[in-house]
């Protein structure tokens, strides 16, 4: 890859703790988010098409890959999160950003535009939510995902592995090859347990403060991406759409959760197409309640 480095980078926000962070290209920065048990080689295939135009930052968020997976589960909070990225761009010298986050990684990355506002170009967020609108859902979600923290602490990352696989959400990857099935799961394998666990407890989607009601202050463009068979969060990505302005929402087709994996080459050119549009300041504006794309 064009202007590959990978480093280690240690950050006060986090207690000392290091995030691995990986830089490649040249051109406006973008900073990449990967899902829950995911890692930043989960943005391998963008990285290749987006490296000739923009810099790209990928990391391993805490508790996953090879970053660090302190005990202390405050540390993975969504806010001090936010802190922490906001401190690893200062460490980077870069002033201003596009986010780009997928599932665990656009909630964090939604959070980031709006706590963040005056640093963010833009945000976009694949297959992702602005957490639960209501105590009660939240209250439900934080359960469960105490449950599958003890269970992952208990029984280990193989036993974990074989269980999230077997989700429904991730039916549609029967289609994927081979090889990406198996390097997906070897991403999986590689976290740790208390890494894992502490972020379920602390930034699960029950966990994390509720964005429903401070959408409206995010100011930079953004861009909602859903696969049409992951209907969840097709809706979730037209509600969002439907409160900002100077948003746009692309329904892939063929697709599930894991859309930059399912259709990398349709999630390439679009997140790369809207990037190129907010470079050149010629965003459209799209009207509240405006139908997606498909």
């Amino acid at each position: 890859m064009m202007g590959l480095a990978m480093t280690s980078i240690t950050l006060d926000t986090l207690a000392s703790s290091c995030l691995n962070i990986e830089r490649t290209g040249h051109g406006p920065p973008i900073l990449a988010l990967h899902g829950f048990s995911g890692n930043l080689s989960s943005w391998d295939s963008f990285s290749e098409a987006a490296q000739s135009e923009f810099s790209l930052i990928t990391l391993d968020i805490l508790g996953h890959g090879n970053s660090d997976s302190p005990n202390n589960p405050e540390l993975y909070g969504m806010e001090n999160t936010v802190k922490a990225l906001g401190e690893l761009l200062d460490k980077l010298d870069i002033s201003h950003v596009h986010w780009l986050g997928y599932s665990m990684g656009g909630r964090i990355a939604l959070a980031a535009g709006i706590l963040l506002n005056k640093r963010t170009l833009s945000v976009t967020l694949e297959s992702s939510s602005p957490g639960f609108a209501t105590p009660e859902e939240r209250e439900t979600r934080i359960i469960s995902d105490e449950s599958l923290a003890d269970k992952i602490e208990a029984e280990g990352i193989p036993a974990f592995v074989d269980y999230w696989e077997a989700l429904p959400l991730w039916a549609s990857q029967v289609r994927l090859p081979d090889t990406v099935k198996q390097k997906l799961r070897l991403q999986r394998l590689k976290n740790n347990p208390v890494g894992l666990a502490n972020s379920l407890r602390s930034i699960g989607t029950g966990a994390q403060p509720s964005f429903h009601d401070r959408l409206g202050q995010l100011q930079a463009p953004a861009l909602f991406i859903a696969g049409e068979e992951d209907e969840k969060f097709v809706d979730i990505s037209q509600q969002m759409h439907g409160v900002l302005t100077n948003s746009q929402l692309i329904i892939v087709k063929e697709s599930g959760h894991t859309v930059h994996l399912e259709q990398p080459d349709t999630f390439n050119q679009t997140v790369l197409g809207f990037l190129r549009a907010v470079n050149d300041s010629n965003i459209p504006e799209v009207q509240t309640g405006s139908q997606p794309n498909r």
